[in-house]
């Protein structure tokens, strides 16, 4: 039970949390926390169930926000319309509570309510998935290049047939034979 002294025109406020020892699955018992009561000026108030909020028994329960608004994750929600419990609206922050089996007073090692896969960390392990897909992709290239000097061990002789017009730029005549004999030598030492 917490409770506040007079704040302003508060006479009296109590917050009550209501928890039961339940189940056993797979070999531990747990406990939940199964509703909140709000007492305001010495009458009850406002109810709220709340969800989600169990822990094994020789732990706490552990949660950054519990809360009845829908900006966190919605875990204390009003019993009834009928009552009061929608005029109120209750936070609590840094929120730890064990039920039983509670040494020394001090809490147990904490059960935490956040869940390990958040969003930064779902994106992160997005992009590294991909990034390591790309890296893949790129040593299979690189494994299956085929090598250069493959295509160039077979190299075809190349013959160039001199023209007329370049035979008289270097002087010779077409009138006899050992000009023309002269040019098949040429061509022949150029190969």
């Amino acid at each position: 039970v917490l409770r506040f002294g007079d704040v302003e025109d508060l006479r009296g406020l109590a917050i009550r949390f209501a928890s039961s020892f339940i189940f056993t699955s797979a070999g531990q018992n747990w406990f939940t926390l199964d509703s909140v009561h709000i007492h305001y000026n010495w009458t009850h108030e406002a109810t709220f169930n709340a969800t989600d909020v169990y822990a094994p028994s020789t732990h706490s329960y552990h949660c950054q926000h519990v809360s009845s608004l829908q900006k966190y994750d919605t875990l204390l929600v009003p019993s009834s319309i009928t009552d009061n419990s929608a005029n109120w609206h209750i936070t609590f922050t840094d929120f730890q509570i064990q039920s039983f089996n509670v040494l020394s007073n001090k809490f147990g090692s904490a059960s935490d309510c956040a869940t390990f896969f958040t969003p930064a960390i779902l994106m992160g392990l997005i992009t590294s998935l991909i990034l390591l897909l790309v890296l893949a992709y790129a040593l299979h290239m690189v494994v299956h290049l085929k090598h250069i000097d493959t295509y160039e061990e077979h190299k075809t002789t190349v013959y160039f047939p001199r023209s007329t017009e370049t035979a008289e730029c270097t002087g010779a005549t077409s009138s006899g034979t050992t000009s023309s004999a002269a040019t098949a030598a040429t061509e022949k030492n150029s190969l």
